[in-house]
């Protein structure tokens, strides 16, 4: 295995993982500004606030895709399995 094989394997994994873990941070980040501006308009400054919203839209976002999430990280590890032979070369 070279080192051109483990760069680009690397890749592989960096892009799936930001790809996993993208709507979940986008999801937290929409609802934490949302809260913020809230916050901000009401003159409410109250730290805790924000825990709930996010926590909850936060399990919604993992009910809803879930299943997508998974099936990008299996694919992955499939992939992985089957070249198993060309990585310890």
């Amino acid at each position: 295995m070279t080192i051109d094989d483990v760069t680009a394997l690397m890749g592989t994994a960096l892009y799936t993982i930001i790809k996993c873990a993208a709507p979940l941070l986008l999801t937290s980040l929409c609802i934490g500004l949302t809260v913020s501006i809230f916050q901000t308009v009401t003159s409410i400054q109250e730290q805790t606030l924000t825990f709930v919203p996010k926590i909850l839209s936060i399990f919604i976002a993992l009910m809803l895709l879930g299943h997508w999430i998974m099936n990008n990280m299996v694919e992955f590890m499939m992939n992985l399995w089957a070249n198993f032979s060309l990585y310890i070369r």
